[in-house]
């Protein structure tokens, strides 16, 4: 087989996870090819040592210039494409996390662009119902090339280039670039909810490869893919989970937290903060605890998100509240996070044992609809969704807010719901029963949470990321 070159945009963490801790790469390499990773600037030489083999380049992103670019050229018609692109797919499939997001944008904004809205809100309403517009969009989109990468694809001569998203990130200005000199691109969905709440492809893009056929129906009802350029190949960032590969033993997990091996372990992971707090979820758990409410000695251990360690004074106010409540209660403590740094933030790579344990040893396993009710249904966990309405939500002029009791719609919480894979609790009472129940009999909901993953992530056996490789060998044989 001839050799070729394959470039990947690895824009974040969770997209280090699905091509460098997977099989992926490891399968492209083997069948001969050249991979060039390109991915936080700051941290090249650090992924370098790491993952560094044989054929494996490692170069930086740019994400830097990319910002500046976006923030300078045309800014605000930039803005507003992006955004129509986000919200504007076809109401063929659900989108409330879109209208969501819209709600929020509106209640968010300055006062020249809360006097665009009404405009924009029109604008999606025509492109939830005409294809043709929202090609209008996707097409506007694309004059917006800043030549950032003209001198790597020039020194690579890639086959294909390859992107974590099609383009909703700044990597839709490489695959711009890539698709204009007659590069074959392709994409992968990294997330969970990502067809149901990004929306249209932000630069052509020849190929995608997804978790399963509901998210490829997304991709085509939603966002009028082509169905023979959409693949199913699973999600191979969870392979690792089917073979244990990161699972430390419980007994170091416990003490690397003082956990108590004689209580229960309640395992609470932060999410959906950008919308709503989560303390007033969190608060009732660590009281009941310490009230030894439940059917048996319990533990709180919380996990908290990566936006809490923005420079945001809400969310840095939340995290600094949850700190101070593992202080004042006993049995309840938080996971600390270390950083990879750079752009890739909190809750990278480096994460995943940490991960895997938590939801592994827990024996039940709460959180706000999180991507993590997925990954805790793969480790067998029972689940509890708790939406708790926190009053007022923030409490924060100009701060859009969304109660969680208002949210069980969004697609991927209506699927969780309606394939009966956990619980939701919407005030204490549930809670306690929820908890009890699964206390009493861990195996309640297991076939349930069984058809659910194989329905949302199709390879169940630690395939995908060979399924993934394979699919990608086959577009540059072509």
């Amino acid at each position: 087989m001839e050799k070729k070159r394959i470039l990947i945009s690895a824009d974040h963490g969770l997209a280090i996870i699905y091509f460098l801790q997977s099989d992926l790469v490891p399968t492209l390499l083997k069948a001969g090819h050249e991979v060039v990773i390109l991915t936080d600037d700051g941290l090249k030489e650090q992924i370098a040592r790491r993952f560094g083999q044989p054929g494996l380049s490692v170069e930086g992103l740019r994400l830097g210039q990319a910002k500046q670019y976006y923030q300078t050229v045309d800014p605000t018609r930039q803005w507003w494409l992006n955004f129509l692109r986000r919200v504007g797919a076809s109401r063929r499939i659900n989108v409330e996390a879109m209208t969501s997001h819209v709600d929020q944008v509106a209640g968010e904004a300055s006062p020249r662009r809360k006097r665009i809205m009404p405009i924009m809100r029109a604008m999606i309403g025509l492109m939830r119902r005409s294809r043709a517009a929202r090609r209008w969009v996707v097409k506007q989109q694309l004059q917006y090339t800043d030549h950032l990468y003209s001198d790597l694809l020039q020194r690579y001569q890639p086959d294909l280039v390859i992107a974590s998203t099609p383009g909703w990130r700044y990597d839709r200005y490489l695959l711009r670039e890539a698709a204009a000199q007659g590069i074959k691109t392709a994409a992968v969905i990294v997330g969970w909810d990502n067809p149901s709440s990004y929306s249209l492809p932000g630069a052509p893009v020849d190929a995608v490869t997804c978790w399963s056929e509901i998210q490829k129906e997304e991709l085509i009802l939603g966002s009028d893919w082509d169905p023979a350029k959409v693949h199913v190949g699973g999600i191979p960032s969870y392979d690792g989970y089917f073979r244990k590969e990161w699972l430390i033993s419980k007994d170091e997990y416990y003490n690397l937290h003082h956990l108590d091996p004689k209580r229960k372990l309640l395992g609470y992971a932060c999410s959906f903060i950008t919308f709503s707090p989560n303390y007033q979820n969190i608060e009732p758990l660590a009281r009941m605890v310490a009230e030894e409410k439940f059917s048996e000695p319990c533990q709180l251990l919380i996990r908290l998100h990566p936006n809490h360690f923005m420079d945001e004074p809400l969310f840095a106010g939340e995290r600094e509240q949850i700190f101070a409540l593992a202080k004042k209660y006993p049995h309840v403590h938080v996971v600390e996070p270390v950083p990879l740094g750079g752009e890739l933030g909190h809750y990278s790579g480096e994460d995943m044992p940490e991960k895997t344990s938590m939801m592994a040893y827990s024996d039940v396993f709460l959180t706000v609809y999180s991507t993590m009710v997925v990954e805790a249904a793969v480790h067998g966990t029972p689940i509890v969704s708790v939406c708790f309405d926190a009053p007022g939500g923030w409490n924060t002029p100009g701060k859009f807010s969304l109660a969680l009791s208002k949210i069980g719609d969004w697609p991927t919480h209506q699927r969780f719901r309606l394939a009966n894979a956990g619980k939701v609790a919407f005030q204490e009472n549930q809670l306690l029963e929820a908890i009890n129940a699964y206390l009493q009999n861990p195996k309640l909901d297991a076939d349930a949470r069984s058809k659910f993953i194989q329905d949302e992530i199709t390879y169940t056996d630690g395939t995908a990321g060979q399924h993934t490789a394979e699919f990608f060998l086959k577009l540059l044989e072509k």
